[in-house]
């Protein structure tokens, strides 16, 4: 019996404990103007950054950073709206082995939080007064993969 409690104690916990913004920032700097320009054709800047620190031994704060601006094409690129987000969440990772914590950190958590930060970003562009801005699925994955080869290029030279 012993044994079974044991063995249920080192079991991998990976859970997502709390789900918050930590910033959220919406600009329209020419409206009203622009909404009376038509033929809008939008030109998009994105910036998408992860961060993660350990707050304790089991938890981490994962946070997703998106920057967005969209432009008008057809007015010189003037600026229709910018959304910064920094949207955030605690996990728990308990008894996960160190050499996975960091793919964990890198793409488990990011793809828990996606849907909610893209639905905040397209929620907020209706409520300042815009189509809503759906952001493309992201491959956290190969993010994460490319980051690896990268650090391994560098190590190597």
């Amino acid at each position: 019996m012993a044994e079974q409690n044991d063995a249920k104690q080192e079991l991998p916990v990976f859970r997502l404990q709390k789900m918050y913004i930590k910033d959220l920032s919406f600009e329209s700097p020419h409206a009203p103007q622009i909404f009376l320009a038509r033929n809008q054709e939008p030109k998009v800047d994105f910036n998408l950054k992860l961060n993660s620190k350990k707050m304790d031994d089991d938890h981490w704060e994962v946070a997703i950073s998106v920057t967005t601006k969209v432009m008008d094409k057809n007015a010189d690129d003037t600026t229709m709206f910018v959304v910064e987000l920094e949207h955030a969440g605690v996990f728990l990772l308990k008894n996960i082995p160190a050499e996975h914590v960091q793919r964990v950190l890198a793409v488990d958590c990011p793809l828990m939080l996606f849907p909610f930060t893209r639905q905040i970003i397209s929620q907020v562009s209706v409520d300042g007064g815009f189509m809503p801005f759906l952001m493309e699925p992201i491959n956290f994955v190969a993010l994460y993969e490319n980051a690896l080869r990268q650090q391994n290029d560098q190590k190597k030279h």
